[in-house]
């Protein structure tokens, strides 16, 4: 009886794995930066990001500015400084120019966390998006060719045109 109950279990155990070897995954693949493009919200998103990178930019053009009319001012005027006054003309343009390397960088963390800000939404509305057609579709990868470069990969399908009309785009 013993011996009866095990060879079934086996027997269970190796139809069950031939089942699962003969199961194929579907793999599914979008070029998810395209989707994102597509989408109206992406208009917006990068007329504010333009916006609040041009704030940083006018405050940058006016101190590289006036760095400018300092160093011109030094240069003409450098002769006829005494020491003293040399020296401390050119430790103010080496604050200056420490500033506004401070401040760009500064800036472009800012306009950074802002653009991660602003897209977030939309990454995870497409995302949904595709999550859902991925589900509906019983596709257990889905592949994005923005960030994979696959040189040898199995046969899957471009679900562009599904994210789009899930999405309401042209």
């Amino acid at each position: 009886m013993k011996k009866i109950l095990k060879v079934a279990l086996v027997a269970v155990c190796i139809v069950f794995a031939a089942n699962m070897a003969k199961a194929q995954v579907k793999i599914g693949y979008i070029n998810f930066d395209q989707l994102v493009g597509l989408m109206p919200e992406t208009k917006t998103v990068r007329t504010q990001l333009e916006a609040y990178n041009k704030q940083f930019l006018d405050q940058l053009t006016t101190m590289n500015n006036e760095y400018q009319a300092k160093g011109k001012a030094y240069e003409a005027q450098r002769s006829t400084m005494s020491d003293a006054i040399r020296t401390s003309k050119e430790a103010e343009l080496t604050d200056m120019q420490k500033r506004m390397t401070d401040y760009q960088n500064n800036a472009r963390q800012q306009v950074e966390n802002k653009t991660n800000e602003l897209s977030k939404p939309l990454f995870d509305k497409a995302r949904a998006a595709i999550t859902q057609i991925a589900k509906e579709k019983g596709y257990a990868y889905v592949i994005n060719t923005t960030q994979t470069d696959l040189i040898v990969s199995p046969p899957g399908d471009d679900l562009l045109a599904d994210a789009k009309a899930k999405l309401g785009l042209k």
